[in-house]
C-alpha cells in the first residue's frame, strides 16, 4: 500500500500541533463560541491507514481555518447505519456523516435532516467529480452530499488459488463459474467467501442476479415506482436459489462476518483460506488490512459478475455505491467548506492510496495503481450504466427487508417469492 501522501498529510498534523479527538459524542449543529466553531464528524474507518488519513485531513483543515476544530468520532461500518439514523432522530446528530446517496438519502432530505450543498463547492470541484458521482446526491435538482469514492461491485479473486486449481481463466457464464467452482473444491479450496451474518453481502448475490435479469429500465424505475412486479425479480431469486445449491461458499457462511478480523469473509480471501468473494470497490483496501503483513494481496485479482443466459439485463452494466459525507441541517458553513476541502485532488489522492479505492475525483485516479482496481475502472469506463445497491436506491426498510428475504432463502427458512412478498409488504408499509 502507497502510505506516503498518507504520512504526509500526518506529518503535517503532527507539524500544526493539532491533538485530533476520537469522541463518542455530538452536538447536533457545531457550536460557535467567541469565534470558535466545532464540528463532529462521524466516518467509518476505526483503523489504520483510513482513520489515520481523516485525523490528518480534518488537521490540514484546521490549521487553514484557525478557530475551528474538527471533533471526529470512527464507527465499525455494519454500525453506522443504526446509530446515524437515531442520532438524526434524535436531533443530536453530528455536522458531518455518512452517505451514500439513493432512497436513504432521500428518506433523510425528506425529513428535513440534510443541509443543501449546492453552493459549496467550486464548478471546478464539481466537473472533477463529475455528474455520475454526484447524481447519487442530488435529490430534486438539489445537492446533498459530497461523493468521496466510487465503489462498483464485482467479484475479486486469488489469481494463486486459481493456479492451484487449474483455473486458466476467469468464469463470464454462470456456467464457467459453476466449473469453476468446482475445481476449487476438489483442490480443496472453499470457492467463495460470504459474510452472510451481516446481511448486506449476502443480499448483493441477489442484486447482481437481479442486474442481469431486469432490463436498465426496471433497475432504474425503481426510484419513481419501487415495485417488484416484473417477473425479472423473481427470475433473480431462482437463479441464486439455483446457484447456491451446489454449496459454493465458505462453511458457516452464515455466521461469518464480512470484514472484521482474519475469519471474515474478507479475511478468508486475505489469507488464501477461500478464492472469491463479491464485493464492492473497497475490498482490496479491507483485504490488504487483514493479510498477515498488512499489505495488498499481491495475487488479487477482479471480474465482472457474470453473465446470466437469457436475462434482460445489459451485457456489462455494474452495480455499486458512491460513499460521500452530508452535513447536518444545522451544521455550520465550514461544514460545506470541508468537504470542498476534502474533494480536492491532493486529499483525493491520499484518501485513494489510504483506502485502495477509487476516488470520486476523476483527476485523481491517476494514482490507483492496485492491479485488481485497475481492472474496476476499466470496467467503469465501458459499462453501459452503473446502478446503485438495491438497498440504497429502495432507502433502509424497504432495503433491510430485502436483505433480510436474501438471507432467509440461504438459511433454507425462504423462497424466492418470498424475497419478492417481503419487498412488496415493505413497500405497502412505507
Amino acid at each position: 500500500m502507497n502510505r506516503r501522501s498518507t504520512a504526509r498529510l500526518i506529518a503535517l498534523a503532527a507539524a500544526s500541533g493539532i491533538a485530533m479527538a476520537a469522541l463518542s459524542g455530538c452536538s447536533a449543529g457545531g457550536g460557535e463560541e467567541g469565534g470558535e466553531t466545532a464540528m463532529t464528524f462521524w466516518h467509518n474507518s476505526t483503523t489504520g491507514d483510513g482513520k489515520a488519513y481523516w485525523e490528518a485531513t480534518a488537521a490540514a483543515f484546521e490549521e487553514e481555518h484557525p478557530g475551528v476544530t474538527i471533533e471526529i468520532q470512527a464507527i465499525q461500518n455494519e454500525d453506522m447505519d443504526g446509530k446515524l439514523q437515531t442520532a438524526l432522530n434524535s436531533g443530536d446528530a453530528p455536522d458531518i456523516f455518512m452517505a451514500r446517496g439513493g432512497g436513504k438519502l432521500a428518506a433523510v432530505v425528506e425529513a428535513g435532516q440534510a443541509q443543501d450543498l449546492s453552493s459549496a463547492l467550486s464548478d471546478e470541484t464539481k466537473a472533477a467529480l463529475g455528474e455520475g458521482a454526484l447524481s447519487a446526491f442530488s435529490v430534486d435538482d438539489k445537492l446533498y452530499g459530497v461523493p468521496s469514492s466510487v465503489l462498483p461491485g464485482g467479484i475479486y479473486y486469488s489469481k494463486d488459488l486459481f493456479a492451484q486449481a487449474g483455473i486458466t481463466e476467469t468464469p463470464t457464464t454462470f456456467d464457467e463459474l459453476g466449473e469453476a467452482v468446482d475445481k476449487l473444491k476438489a483442490a480443496g479450496i472453499d470457492p467463495i467467501a460470504l459474510g452472510a451474518k451481516d446481511a448486506w453481502p449476502a443480499a448483493h448475490w441477489y442484486y447482481f442476479f437481479a442486474l442481469r435479469e431486469c432490463g436498465q429500465d426496471v433497475i432504474t424505475g425503481l426510484t419513481d415506482d419501487p415495485s417488484f412486479s416484473d417477473e425479472c425479480w423473481l427470475r433473480a431469486g431462482e437463479d441464486l436459489e439455483e446457484f447456491a445449491g451446489i454449496e459454493p461458499f465458505n462453511p458457516g457462511f452464515l455466521t461469518t462476518t464480512a470484514q472484521q478480523g482474519a475469519g471474515s469473509s474478507a479475511g478468508l480471501v486475505a489469507n488464501h483460506k477461500a478464492a472469491m468473494e463479491l464485493m464492492g470497490a473497497w475490498d482490496p483496501g479491507v483485504i490488504a488490512s487483514l493479510t498477515p503483513d498488512e499489505k495488498p494481496l499481491a495475487d488479487l485479482g477482479w471480474f465482472p459478475f457474470p453473465e446470466v443466459e437469457g436475462g434482460d439485463g445489459e451485457g456489462g452494466a455494474l452495480m455499486g455505491g458512491v460513499d460521500g459525507f452530508s452535513c447536518y441541517v444545522d451544521a455550520p458553513k465550514e461544514c460545506g467548506e470541508f468537504l470542498e476541502f476534502a474533494s480536492q485532488k491532493e486529499y483525493q489522492e491520499g484518501y485513494a492510496n489510504a483506502f485502495v479505492t477509487l476516488p470520486a475525483n476523476k483527476d485523481a485516479q491517476g494514482v490507483v495503481t492496485d492491479p485488481a482496481l485497475q481492472e474496476v475502472l476499466a470496467a467503469v469506463n465501458e459499462a453501459p450504466y452503473v446502478s446503485v445497491w438495491l438497498d440504497t436506491l429502495l432507502g433502509q426498510n424497504v432495503g433491510n427487508a430485502l436483505n433480510v428475504g436474501v438471507v432467509d432463502l440461504l438459511a433454507g427458512k425462504g423462497s424466492p417469492q418470498g424475497i419478492v412478498d417481503a419487498v412488496d409488504d415493505a413497500i405497502k408499509k412505507g
